[in-house]
Order: C-alpha cells, then structure tokens, then sequence
C-alpha cells in the first residue's frame, strides 16, 4: 500500500474492541481513524470522517453489521463475528472478507491485503463531478455530499447540503441529470423535491427516512413517497 488504509473499528462489546485496535496497529499499512463500540454513535459521525475501510462486528446490540453496512455504500468491509451463520449473508452485500473470533493476526492481514486490492479499484472511478453554482464552477465529491433539495428561490437550481453542514447553490441543473452523474449505487431520489445519500440514512421506514443531518437540535426527516420507495428499498437491502 503507497499510503496508509484508514479504516473505523465497530464492535459493541468493549474487550473485543480493544483487542481487534491492538491487532490493527500491528499490521504495517493499517491506519485506525476512530474505534467505536456504539453502534448508534457510529452512525452519527461515519458520514464525517475520512476513512478507506471499515472493520465491524455482525451481531451488535439494537442492530447487526449488515444493516450498517448496506449505508456504507461502496465502503469496503470486513466483518468479524463468533458466528459461521452469517457468511453467506456477509458474502451477498459483497464484503471484502470475513474473519471468525478468535481473530488471529495473520488472517486479519489477509483480509486487509483484500480490502486494499479492493480500495485501489475503487479509487480509479471517478469520485467528483464539475458543477455550476452561484459563486462559480466547484468540484463537488460523492463523499462530501449528504443531501440534495430542490431550491426554494428557483425551482431549476438545487441545495447541496456537505458533510460538513455547509451549502451549496447548484445552478440550473435537474435531478434526472444529477442521478445520471452521482453514483447509483450511493444516492437515491425519495421524492420529488430531494435525494440523500444513503450514508446520511439513519433509520427508515415504510414511508420515511431519518437521516444523520441536523435541523437545530433535531435530525432531518424526509418524506419516501411511493414512486420512489421500491428503488430506494432495492439500494438498502443491496
């Protein structure tokens, strides 16, 4: 690896954790942004931070790492479980490997030396697009942008809502053009006047979406209308 793999570590039982960061800091190339044994918290800040890869537990209180992984997007994953069961599953959302517990040092190695092969053909697609905005041309990257909305001063322009709570004003340009330009597999319409991406999802449900985004002190809640709600069902359970 020419540079580090930065990678978050999610495992709700605090011993586990600290043995699975003991293990990371070993491997030569592995770089641990943040450790979490909270699964909640961890979907708070995930859409914040900087990272390549993530390391996670299956079975989790309140939750399991194949949820959270569906929001990953094109995040590589490795899972560690106690849990055979779960291969399958794992394999079918395309995780990059799967390690029983007891971890061992050398098998964590050769998930990490997959999940970088995995990482450097992720980074030959492109990851921003060149729009027109109010102020001027901006590259936008997929991993900055959390929310997408329809103007309220002109119909034909959008607001884009950053990672880091800033805006922009994209000028004259359509949602069915944008969806043609974001990644399909990281954003979704879910009405007519927005489009999220799914890292920015928190829970959902028959017909609406609580995202990681604050209004004030309240989380963003968005509307799923029927015409949408099938493709957006189809990219979570991916």
């Amino acid at each position: 690896m020419n540079k580090p793999l930065k990678c978050l570590l999610l495992d709700d039982e605090l011993p586990g954790l600290t043995y699975l960061k003991m293990l990371c800091e070993q491997i030569s190339g592995l770089e641990v942004v943040k450790a979490f044994n909270r699964p909640e918290l961890f979907l708070q800040e995930v859409g914040k931070l900087e990272f390549d890869l993530c390391i996670l537990d299956i079975e989790m209180a309140g939750t399991d790492g194949l949820q959270i992984t569906r929001l990953l997007a094109d995040k590589p994953v490795i899972f560690t479980t106690a849990y055979k069961e779960y291969a399958a599953d794992a394999f079918e959302i395309n995780a990059v490997d799967y390690v029983l517990k007891p971890i061992q040092k050398e098998r964590l190695q050769i998930a990490v030396n997959k999940a970088a092969k995995r990482v450097e053909e992720l980074s030959n697609t492109p990851v921003f697009i060149r729009l027109n905005t109010d102020k001027g041309r901006t590259l936008l990257y997929f991993t900055n942008l959390a929310y997408l909305t329809t103007s309220t001063i002109d119909s034909r322009d959008k607001t884009a809502i950053l990672r880091d709570d800033s805006s922009l004003t994209l000028k004259n340009i359509s949602f069915e053009k944008l969806l043609r330009l974001l990644p399909s597999c990281q954003f979704c319409q879910v009405n007519k006047r927005e489009i999220i991406s799914l890292t920015a999802v928190r829970f959902f449900s028959h017909d609406e979406i609580t995202t990681n985004l604050m209004v004030g002190n309240n989380p963003l809640v968005l509307h799923l209308s029927e015409t949408y709600r099938n493709e957006f069902m189809r990219k979570t359970q991916q």
